[in-house]
C-alpha cells in the first residue's frame, strides 16, 4: 500500500504548513493549506516564498482543488504541490495534469492500482500543466 506519492527530484519540504489565513499574517512560512473554498490568488503575489502547497479534498467530489492547481501553476508556481485528503486512484492522472505532484491520501493506495491509472492514457486531448503536447498538435505538428 502506498501512503504518499511524490513526483519530485528535490528535498521534500519539513516546515509543516499553516492555514492560509496564518500564512498570509507571517512573513517566515514557506508552506500552506488550502481548504476548500479558500482563493488561491491570495498566495499570487507570494509566490517566490512558496516551497509546498497543500490543497485538501474533503471528499473526492469537490473538485475545487484541481482549479487551485491551475490557477498556481499557471502563475508560475514551480514548488510542491499536494493534494491530500479524499484523494482517488482514479483521480490521480487528472491531478497530475493540473500540476500535483505529491499525494497524501486519507487511505493508502495500491502500488500497483497507481501505476496501471498512471500509465492509462497515452495521449491526452488539450494542454494542460504537465505541458504533455496533445494529441492534435502530435498530428499536425
Amino acid at each position: 500500500m502506498v501512503e504518499s506519492l511524490r513526483f519530485r527530484d528535490d528535498t521534500p519540504p519539513d516546515e509543516p504548513a499553516v492555514t492560509l489565513d496564518s500564512f498570509l499574517d507571517q512573513s517566515n512560512a514557506s508552506a500552506v493549506r488550502i481548504e476548500p473554498g479558500e482563493d488561491v490568488r491570495s498566495l499570487l503575489p507570494l509566490i517566490e516564498r512558496l516551497r509546498l502547497v497543500e490543497v485538501d479534498f474533503p471528499t473526492f467530489r469537490d473538485g475545487r482543488g484541481y482549479s487551485a492547481a491551475r490557477i498556481l501553476r499557471e502563475a508560475g508556481y514551480t514548488g510542491e504541490l499536494r493534494a491530500t485528503g479524499d484523494v482517488l486512484v482514479d483521480q490521480l492522472p487528472h491531478m497530475r495534469r493540473v500540476g500535483f505532484d505529491s499525494f497524501h491520501p486519507r487511505t493508502p493506495l495500491d502500488g500497483a492500482a497507481v501505476e496501471r491509472a498512471l500509465g492509462r492514457y497515452d495521449y491526452v486531448y488539450q494542454a494542460a500543466a504537465d505541458s504533455r503536447p496533445p494529441v492534435w498538435k502530435l498530428r499536425h505538428g
